[in-house]
């Protein structure tokens, strides 16, 4: 087993010059030939970071087994100190609900007993609201979730779902939802199930669509679905939006984007502040999509030909009226999630497609900041913390690309913080847990660790209480500890295809299969 190379230690590094502020590492910079003005990717651990005093100390060279790239990161590992990527877990003051006025034994023991209570049920209850939960991050604060199963145990229960599609499932309370598309493909559904039974609760057709060239590993209906507790948004593969209430009426339709890409549809649309904002990365349609090599010049603009009619759009989510239309600029096909970046009083809508990493004003969809980054057909979804953004640049010399947040107009030259092609996915999305970066790659070699699980991967991963959940494309879910050391916790089969990543709330998991949606968990104390 290889394992992970611990932090180095001062005396293993050598002082360079430090550029920026002495308490923000992801400032700290080191003078080096090889990739200079870049930061220093051996920081030390947090425990270490008023030690390490931003002196953007260097290693005196790339340990020789760390392979390509190896220079710009610990086998696969960004070991940078980070803060929670997602936000604290909710909590409860445990005083709140007794009355600043009441005092004696018996008013603290209540206030006692309901704030250990709600303690409890802050801690371990969570919804899924949209790709990759809340966060959009794959990390979910749920604890005691279930670590062995297999498709006769450990299961709640199965429920079919009609058609084809890969989108995730979303939870929200009692609800769960998601999106597929039957008649090959023609007609476009959103689902609504029963949390606790998976019972059908209702589903609606929504749309029409003329089914157009994809990949053979999309659908049209891949795009996640999202929700605010009160609607539910759903985005198909020809760009057509809908919203709905959670008893299954449409409220409005938008179908003002005709969306067309060579590999069909594959990012999943976010809510901010009353905006549904979706990107849309495709090419250039043409009428009779050719068989690679043999593709014109005409069909390869904006997939293999960078183009500038890529956008990035903002509806209003009660009414579905456009509010904004964000451009890129140059760029190529993509299928890449967008977020929402907090930093103190600044807030960004980062997104990113083929050949772009770029943060918006998420108000107006006015672009504020780009790097170059080389790739098309980019997949997987970013990871964001610690002022520092993780990325995987899709096909044409796949790379982890991390770019400090910060700056306008185009920061290529200033803001790309490190790279490495080693451990870098096509398709499953990147986790950010303190301190490292987590990847799997489509052939099933985890990172940091170097260690093949075993499988193909296009669902992403998810972390929760200490451990991180693969889900393989043959439904197996492998479950490590997130720790310094490689340790598999568990194999659970289901023998059924996956391609959707999972969702995590209440206590369960919830995967969603060609055939299937299981929930995963105990089916006592529900």
């Amino acid at each position: 087993m290889q394992r992970i190379l611990p932090a180095r230690t001062q005396d293993e590094f050598k002082p360079a010059k430090c550029i920026g502020a002495r308490t923000d590492l992801s400032a700290c910079r080191f003078q080096s030939a090889a990739i200079r003005g870049q930061d220093c990717p051996y920081l030390l651990s947090i425990g270490d970071r008023s030690r390490h005093g931003c002196t953007g100390r260097r290693p005196r060279r790339a340990p020789r087994e760390f392979g390509e790239g190896a220079e710009h990161g610990t086998r696969g590992a960004c070991a940078f100190p980070t803060v929670n990527p997602y936000g604290s877990p909710r909590s409860v003051d445990p005083g709140y609900a007794a009355p600043a006025s009441r005092s004696g034994s018996g008013w603290a023991a209540l206030r006692f007993f309901l704030g250990l209570t709600l303690l409890t049920l802050s801690a371990n209850t969570e919804n899924w609201p949209r790709f990759r939960g809340p966060s959009g991050q794959g990390i979910s604060s749920e604890t005691k979730l279930p670590l062995s199963w297999s498709a006769m145990s450990n299961i709640v229960w199965k429920a079919p779902v009609p058609g084809e599609g890969w989108s995730s499932p979303i939870v929200w309370a009692e609800r769960l939802f998601v999106t597929t598309a039957t008649e090959n493909g023609t007609k476009c559904h959103v689902l609504c199930l029963d949390r606790k039974t998976g019972q059908t609760v209702w589903d609606r057709e929504v749309f029409e669509q003329v089914p157009l060239r994809k990949e053979g590993k999309n659908s049209y209906a891949t795009p996640t679905p999202c929700t605010d507790g009160e609607r539910v948004y759903a985005v198909f593969g020809d760009g057509s939006a809908v919203a709905l209430d959670f008893e299954g009426r449409v409220l409005w339709r938008n179908r003002e984007v005709q969306h067309y890409s060579r590999h069909g549809l594959g990012a999943s649309p976010i809510l901010h502040e009353g905006l549904l904002i979706m990107a849309y990365d495709g090419s250039n349609r043409v009428g009779k999509a050719g068989d690679w090599p043999h593709n014109t010049d005409e069909e390869r603009l904006g997939w293999q030909i960078p183009w500038d009619n890529a956008l990035i759009v903002g509806l209003n989510v009660k009414t579905g009226k456009r509010v904004w239309t964000g451009k890129r600029g140059k760029s190529r096909i993509a299928h890449v999630t967008p977020n929402i970046l907090k930093e103190g009083r600044t807030t960004q809508l980062i997104s990113c497609a083929g050949d772009a990493i770029q943060g918006f004003d998420p108000k107006k969809g006015e672009l504020v900041w780009t790097v170059y980054s080389q790739g098309e057909g980019v997949t997987p979804s970013f990871a964001m913390g610690d002022g520092l953004i993780f990325t995987s640049s899709g096909f044409e010399k796949t790379t982890l690309r991390t770019v400090k947040t910060g700056g306008t107009g185009d920061v290529t030259a200033t803001h790309v913080a490190w790279e490495q092609r080693k451990g870098a996915p096509t398709q499953p999305s990147l986790l950010y847990v303190r301190p490292y970066l987590y990847s799997i790659t489509d052939g099933g070699i985890a990172h940091v660790y170097a260690e093949r699980i075993g499988g193909n991967y296009c669902a992403s991963p998810v972390y929760a209480d200490g451990r991180i959940y693969f889900l393989s494309e043959t439904g197996e879910t492998t479950v490590i500890e997130a720790s310094p050391e490689f340790k598999i916790v568990s194999r659970n089969p289901l023998n059924e295809k996956c391609q959707a990543s999972m969702a995590v709330s209440e206590g369960s998991l919830f995967v969603r299969t060609d055939q299937n949606i299981y929930r995963i968990g105990w089916k006592q104390g529900d």
